[in-house]
């Protein structure tokens, strides 16, 4: 096997397009390519090769991909600023301002693939500040973003390398974060190919199997299109349509993904075949599916429109399947040129050598998306939560709902007709008080499908609802409603939100049987030193209830730390309990309060027993006046469930116990008793389950405490 190539200046030369600019964008290409082989002369890559073979290989994927002059010397310059002593006044003064921004956005983003190299705690804490950081910049110029997908590509190309550890973190990244944001962007050939060698690095036995069976049938594949291409392209010409056909390659993710999704062996998914047909106009495109459907037998529900409303990403196609001549099925895309061309090049289509990459309002109003990054940027300081946002907003699949004047509003799978409202109008959205769908009476929390024509109910002087803003219920899936709800509730009465959220922190704590915190604990939790501040950011929705029980139970008391000459205590950890000051006793919980991860706890030494875990507010212990046996614990780290009372109050009804034991069932949480008790149409619970920490506990009460007919749901502490 022969060596592959080293790139040069030429094989990106050769790809700009002649014309009047051509002259000067080839001298500004070389240029940015001397500065760059100076700037990292004598520097190696990992695999042996001049490292100035890295920004060369960025910069011919982005010449490939028809990108313009000054974003193609971006690309080759996009290290210099970190690997040497280049900085970006000067590179301003040499290029201009935009090769210089685009090099500065960049340079910001390099800390993303240092992720890949750190520890997996410090790497959860440092991955949403970075990617929070990509997407902020994809908002004020995308090019910063398709240079660094192109980064990402050439890296991805030669991880071999590396670890394994470090590649699997590689492609783990990769296909977390890029790949869907190189779908969101419309990139499609990238995303493609980055979906597939992720998989190669993450389950390469899983990748070989399916290149494997891809080689073998793929003769069977090519005779069948070929077939159905001859016959299409006959009819074609009957009518004097002028198309190009050719077959849809398959991808060797896309059907690991099918595969594990449905359930269904490779034979279901690879026998599919596909085909696209590309010509002049619109109108040919809906004769051309006329003709397909007269052909071959559509197949019920499997036609999509996708010209008449487009994708989120820009991509417009017709897609419909048929059972073709052998009685497989038989996928069709028809398209435009141009829109074929959008769909292999997505947002980078608007900058194909375009000067100084000036885009049109029809490009402006189609990333429209991206510009709220820029209004949540300011709401939402949080980096996790920006970052969160971003995976339901921008990542996610779409739904497409129509208002009753048939406007079409694009919202995530997962939107409500409150997150519609918020979308239609902010007003809408304060006074919203119900929905109907398709004519038909829906809950607030109903999740819309594309397709759906939805009618808001609002009211005179309404306002939002705090519960619209926990996302336990489930009321609103998108960062603009979420925005806008924080947004009233701040312009309301200071004292207001401060009575709100001291209410809110008592019912939470209440609830979980943990007053004993009491509410400057758990306000020193978030960081805060005056209550009122803690209690009106509660009020307003900066910080929910289910925030509020992950914060207890993160609690941990730390180890104190001892001078050298003094050794430790021998510390005994027996079912995630630490004991200090002895060892080799056993533990225990104390049925009477039944303590928990996140509670203060203190142990008794037991007569031939060992020792008991109890709460330290614990009735039997207040009361206990041999303080003596008393010792210190503390939880430990190790995984580990704890059994824990609640209490269920609930007008009887058909049914409600199945719904309560389907959530806690639904959480993977095992129930070692149940009793139920009756009076009158009361009936009232009391469920052992086993958990792992607050936060699991509260996310299940408040599931419960929504079912119809349930009054309160809370621990038991006896």
């Amino acid at each position: 096997m022969s060596k592959q190539r080293l790139l040069d200046i030429s094989d990106i030369l050769e790809r700009i397009p002649p014309g009047e600019q051509a002259d000067d964008a080839r001298t500004l290409i070389k240029h940015a390519y001397a500065v760059a082989e100076q700037a990292h002369a004598g520097q190696i890559r990992k695999s042996g090769e001049p490292y100035i073979q890295h920004p060369l290989a960025v910069a011919l994927l982005l010449a490939d991909m028809g990108m313009d002059p000054v974003t193609i010397a971006a690309g080759l310059l996009h290290d210099v600023v970190e690997d040497s002593d280049v900085d970006l006044k000067w590179l301003a003064q040499e290029f201009g301002p935009y090769v210089a921004s685009l090099v500065d956005g960049v340079t910001k983003l390099e800390q993303i693939d240092k992720l890949s190299q750190k520890s997996e705690g410090l790497r959860n804490e440092q991955e949403s500040e970075s990617l929070r950081k990509m997407l902020i910049a994809m908002a004020e110029d995308i090019r910063v973003v398709i240079i660094k997908l192109a980064d990402r590509m050439h890296n991805m190309r030669t991880l071999a390398p590396l670890s394994e550890e470090r590649r699997k973190a590689f492609a783990r990244e990769t296909l977390e974060i890029f790949a869907p944001l190189a779908n969101r962007l419309g990139v499609w050939q990238w995303k493609w190919e980055l979906e597939d060698l992720s998989l190669h690095h993450l389950d390469p036995v899983t990748y070989a199997e399916i290149a494997t069976l891809i080689t073998e049938r793929r003769l069977e594949r090519e005779a069948s299109i070929q077939r159905h291409d001859e016959v299409l392209r006959q009819e074609l010409a009957k009518e004097n349509i002028e198309v190009e056909i050719s077959g849809r390659p398959k991808h060797i993710y896309s059907i690991h993904r099918k595969m594990r999704h449905k359930g269904v062996p490779f034979s279901q998914v690879y026998d599919i075949r596909g085909i696209r047909v590309t010509t002049h106009t619109i109108p040919d495109c809906y004769r051309i599916l006329g003709i397909v459907h007269g052909l071959w037998k559509p197949i019920p529900g499997e036609f999509d429109d996708y010209i008449a409303t487009p994708k989120d990403n820009m991509y417009q196609s017709l897609h419909t399947a048929v059972v073709g001549d052998d009685g497989k099925t038989l996928e069709v895309q028809i398209r435009t040129r141009e829109m074929h061309r959008l769909a292999e090049y997505g947002i980078a289509a608007h900058w194909r050598y375009k000067e100084g990459g000036k885009r049109d309002q029809v490009f402006e109003a189609k990333i429209a998306w991206l510009r709220s990054l820029m209004e949540w940027r300011q709401e939402v300081t949080d980096a996790s939560e920006f970052v969160d946002a971003m995976k339901t907003d921008i990542f996610q699949d779409r739904v497409y709902a129509f208002t009753p004047k048939g406007k079409i509003i694009d919202l995530p799978v997962g939107a409500t007709p409150i997150d519609f409202a918020y979308h239609v109008h902010t007003e809408i959205g304060h006074r919203c008080r119900g929905a109907r769908i398709n004519d038909r009476w829906v809950g607030l929390d109903y999740q819309l499908r594309t397709g759906d024509r939805v009618e808001i109910v609002t009211s005179k002087r309404g306002a939002p609802s705090r519960d619209w803003l926990n996302p336990a219920l489930g009321y609103i899936k998108t960062t603009r409603a979420r925005t806008k709800i924080r947004q009233w509730f701040r312009r309301q009465d200071r004292q207001q939100n401060i009575t709100q959220g001291r209410e809110v922190v008592e019912r939470e704590l209440k609830r979980l049987g943990m007053e004993h915190l009491g509410h400057e604990a758990v306000a020193r939790l978030f960081n805060y030193e005056k209550l009122d501040d803690f209690h009106a950011a509660v009020g307003f929705g900066d910080i929910n209830s289910q925030q509020i029980a992950g914060k207890i139970s993160d609690t941990r008391p730390r180890e104190e730390k001892r001078p050298p000459s003094i050794p430790p205590l021998p510390t005994q950890t027996i079912e995630g309990i630490q004991v200090q000051g002895t060892g080799g006793l056993l533990t225990r919980l104390a049925r009477c309060c039944h303590p928990l991860p996140g509670d203060e706890i203190t142990g008794y030494v037991t007569r031939g027993r060992g020792v008991t875990i109890h709460r330290r507010d614990c009735p039997n212990i207040l009361r206990l006046r041999d303080t003596e046996r008393l010792i210190e614990v503390s939880w430990g780290s190790r995984s580990q469930t704890f059994p824990v009372t609640v209490c269920i109050t609930a007008y009887d009804r058909t049914g409600l116990l199945h719904e309560i034991t389907g959530i806690i069932s639904a959480d993977r949480i095992n129930m070692p008793a149940v009793n139920v008790g009756r009076r009158k149409n009361i009936a009232t619970l009391y469920i052992t389950v086993e958990i792992n920490n607050i936060a699991q506990l509260s996310r299940v009460l408040t599931k419960i405490e929504r079912l119809p007919n349930v009054i309160a749901a809370r621990r038991h502490t006896g």
